[in-house]
């Protein structure tokens, strides 16, 4: 599971040096709090595309995904269209097959919160689409919380 701060989309091999040092540079005076309840979908919940759990967070999780989008902006990649929501993606959806049984059982549930956490570090990670599926790799360990080291 993760939180993506900012895609980069595809980006040539030799960049991802600078793409680091750029990461280096993000700071934040504390750690980030997270706490993951609810669900919806995109782009909404009569023809969704992707499920997911929501995520509200301390203020300086935004503050960081914007400083990340202005740092890769100087390096020519584009900035998102969107304003930022901080999500965890649940599941995908390729049809609707079984929709009607999900938005019974979210609604048979009532109210989910499903835990929180704490982070202090971010990570940069490749991602490469097989045909099983995507492979992630981590490029980088970034810590963003002064005082804290990564782990």
């Amino acid at each position: 599971m993760h939180v993506t701060l900012k895609f980069g989309g595809e980006v040539a091999a030799e960049r991802v040096e600078q793409i680091k040092k750029e990461l280096e540079g993000v700071r934040s005076a504390a750690a980030v709090e997270l706490n993951f309840r609810g669900v919806g979908f995109f782009p909404n919940a009569k023809h969704p595309r992707v499920f997911w759990a929501g995520i509200e967070a301390t203020p300086n999780l935004a503050e960081m995904a914007a400083e990340i989008e202005k740092r890769l902006e100087r390096l020519g990649i584009p900035r998102e269209g969107r304003a930022f929501r901080p999500h965890l993606t649940l599941a995908r959806f390729k049809s609707e097959e079984g929709l009607a049984k999900l938005r019974e059982a979210i609604e048979k549930a009532g109210a989910m919160e499903f835990g929180a956490t704490r982070s202090g570090e971010f990570y940069l990670y490749e991602s490469k689409l097989l045909r099983g599926g995507a492979v992630y790799s981590r490029l980088g360990t970034f810590s963003f919380a002064e005082g804290l080291e990564p782990g």
